[in-house]
This record gives structure tokens, sequence and C-alpha cells, in this order.
């Protein structure tokens, strides 16, 4: 395991949104750059603690950017490759890892292959570059064939990875990206759908190329070690433990989320060897202020992503704890375009980002938090405590999810006459080796 993953905090934008770029990309549009308001967020970034920006796609596109049409381009509606460049020195710099979007499953319609297969049909010499294409049927669009897609998008035209001509364009992209913008690593959309050898193949190149370069893929359903192991990706979305976290909330039923905690990091958790990456929101799914029934519950929620074990990540905007549902026919209203300054000045919650200030804080000064191993010790429908625990160092997370305060008793494995409270720098007595913890309503304790 690269120790930077470890010691890291990623913040996530969606750089097409946050920008304001155009939804459409009309390849008769000047360059905008779009990039340079990264540069401007960096300042923020580090204040609130974060090392690591995962950006969504980058690359010429369609439209969202999974319908890549250029591998080797920066989408004009962000700006140049040199732009690009400019963008990560800076983030570098400053001391914040870059890790990029790698769409590697799919393609869109625009993309310069498909496009040669769709005006010279059989004759192209592109045809073996897509997945089951099939001149003896005709597609959605009406085209003279047909090709499997992602999940009946036909608008994402599936790659055959098998094929070495593929592979080889894909991984000289790779390294293009690591030669001339230095990327630490990539988020691999839909990597459920995308040939194991492949990913054995990539990983192998990546490694060569900068052997501390890491590897996360999209899954979300389904047993991650098949996934992430050590020939092929680093750590997996933990999309369990997403799922777990709002709806114990929303349920009031801490067992739930105790129960996949225990489940992948305890004595005998399942994902033990794995860094997964925990978030509470993402450019796909609903912001957290929008899921949880009540708006206290988002603290506690903050506490549990960051110190549970894996790597925290913080999706733009919700350090505000602004909101964002999801819709059937479009997911813009989850990647909103921000500006920092009207953010900072009007934002709707400072107690969310001096939470996450806070927290950032914490685990960025406790081994334990970063590498330690979990240990369940009490859960209640609306209580949970847990441990995390690394050579001398223990940390205790107690949390309350009622309206209501709520007294538990913990047993402390350590000498010391008291434990203080890393949030507030409060200390508590400890008697023959037990506590009283008195939990105010919606509230979380870190104590070592």
């Amino acid at each position: 395991m690269m120790s930077w993953i470890e010691d890291s905090v990623f913040y996530h934008i969606y750089p097409l949104g946050f920008s304001g770029a155009p939804h459409e990309n009309k390849l008769e549009h000047e360059k905008v750059d779009r990039l340079k308001k990264i540069e401007e967020w960096i300042p923020h970034m580090r204040c609130i603690g974060v090392n690591a920006l995962y950006l969504g796609p980058l690359f010429e596109s369609d439209t969202h950017g999974y319908d890549t049409r250029d591998y080797y381009k920066v989408d004009r509606r962000l700006g140049s490759n040199d732009d690009l460049k400019r963008i990560c020195k800076s983030l570098h710099e400053s001391g914040v890892k870059i890790v990029l979007d790698g769409v590697f499953n799919h393609v869109g319609r625009g993309f310069w292959a498909f496009k040669d297969v769709l005006e010279n049909g059989r004759s192209s010499k592109y045809c073996s570059w897509f997945s089951n294409i099939n001149f003896n049927a005709r597609s959605p669009y009406g085209d003279d064939f047909s090709y499997d897609s992602w999940e009946g998008h036909y608008n994402l035209v599936k790659l055959n990875l098998k094929d070495p001509e593929v592979k080889n364009h894909i991984f000289k992209a790779v390294e293009f990206w690591i030669e001339n913008f230095d990327v630490d690593g990539l988020r691999l959309d839909a990597a459920n759908c995308i040939d194991f050898e492949f990913l054995r193949e990539l990983s192998a190149f990546c490694k060569n190329k900068k052997p501390d370069f890491w590897l996360m893929g999209e899954v979300i359903h389904g047993d991650y070690n098949r996934w992430a192991n050590e020939n092929m990706l680093d750590s997996i979305t933990n999309y369990e433990c997403y799922k777990g976290i709002y709806s114990s909330h929303n349920d009031k039923n801490y067992f739930e989320i105790a129960y996949s905690l225990n489940r992948q990091f305890g004595d005998y958790g399942i994902y033990k060897n794995i860094y997964l990456y925990n978030f509470v929101d993402n450019h796909d799914v609903s912001r957290i202020a929008s899921i949880l029934k009540k708006p206290q519950y988002i603290y506690n929620v903050y506490t549990l992503l960051f110190t549970m074990p894996g790597v925290p990540s913080i999706y733009y905007g919700s350090e505000w704890g602004i909101t964002g549902e999801k819709e059937k026919s479009s997911d813009y209203s989850l990647r909103p375009e921000l500006n920092l300054n009207i953010m900072v000045n009007y934002d709707p919650n400072k107690e969310i980002l001096e939470l996450i200030c806070k927290l950032t804080e914490i685990r960025k000064n406790s081994k334990a938090l970063k590498k330690g191993n979990y240990k369940q010790i009490l859960v209640r429908n609306e209580q949970f405590v847990f441990s995390r625990t690394l050579d001398d160092e223990t940390v205790i997370v107690a949390l309350n999810l009622s309206d209501k305060q709520s007294i538990v008793e913990i047993s402390i494995p350590s000498q010391a006459k008291y434990i203080t409270n890393l949030l507030n720098k409060e200390k508590y007595q400890i008697s023959n080796g037990k506590i009283n913890l008195i939990l105010k309503p919606f509230s979380s304790k870190i104590m070592m």
C-alpha cells in the first residue's frame, strides 16, 4: 500500500459541471480555459485539509465526459492540454495529488475510430475495436450494424478491450497522461464491466511507469476482492458503506453500518487488506444533505466517514451541506457550477465546514485512524461505539443519533487516568478502566 493514499483526504470535482461548461461539445467552439477555476479552489482545498483531488472526466467528449471522443486532448470546453499541465503543476506544488477519470469501458459515438466505422462500414479497419459489432442487425440509432453498449445506453459504445490495438491505444494514452500531466492515479469508470486481463495488464503497465501509481475502480455491487488485489486494482468505491451510512441514520438503525464495517474490517473482515475509497455522495447520487431525513444527522455522517477504515472523499460543495437530488432524465442538479466567493460568504452551513476541518486535522495526526485495526465496542439502534488501534495508539469513536441525551459505559484499553475528546479537547476521567460517556443529541466524540 502506498503511504500517500493512507495519508490522503480526497476532494472530488466533476469539472464540466463545476466550471459551468456547456452541456454539449460543439467542435466549432474555441477552447475556453475553465480549468483555471480549479486553481482558484486550491487554497480552499488545503484549508479544509484536502491533499488529493479526484477530477472527473476531462478529455474531449460528446456531452457529459463519459462519452469520450479523444483520450489525448482535453475537452475544449475545459481548456487545452497546456492548461491541464499547468493545473497539475499547481496542485503538486500545493501538496495535492491528482487522480483522473479513466473511462475505458466505452467511448462516445463521436470517438474517431467509431466514426470511421460509421463512414466505412465493414471495410473500416477499426471494426475489431468495438464489442460485438454485427452487420446483420441495426442499432437503435439506425446504423447499419449493432454493437454492445454500456447498460443499454447506445451513445456509450463498448470497447473491445481484448483487442491489442485498443489496449495499446489506451495504454499509450495513460503513458501520455503520466508523462505530460504527472498524474498520480486513475479512477476507472464502470470497472465491474472491464475484462480482468485488461485490468491486470493496465496495473502492471502503470506500476512500471510510476511505482506508487494508484488505481481505484468504480464497483457498485459484488465482492471487491475480485477487482482489488495485488495484480489488479488498489481500491474500490465503497458503495456498501455509502448506503449503510445514510440509511442507518434515516432508519435509526446503527446495526446496519456496524454490520458492514465489521464485515469489511473487523477481526475477520473480508476487506481488511484493501484501502477502500469512502464517500457519502458523488456525481452519480443525491447529495447527502438531500438524502438525510434530519439535517442534524449530517455531523455524525461525516464523523463516520473520517474515522472508519479507508480513505475519505468530499464531493465539491458538500462541505457546506448543499443539496441536489438525482433525477431520472438528468444528473445536472448533482453537478452544479459553484462560485467560491459566494460559498465562502453565504454558505448555508458553516458548522459542517468547521467539523470537516477538525476531522481532517484529527485524521492527519492519528496513525490509528489512518491505518489502525477496527473493533466494534457497542451497538444500539441509536448509539454506536468503535475503536481504531495501531501499536500504542487507540482512538474511540462514539456516536448518538437520538434527539435525546444518551449515556453509555465503555471499557477503555488504557492505563491512563483521562481520555480526551479530540473534537473539543474536553477530558473525561477513567475509573477502574471504564468511563461513562454522556452523549448529547445528534453528537459524536472522537477520544484518545
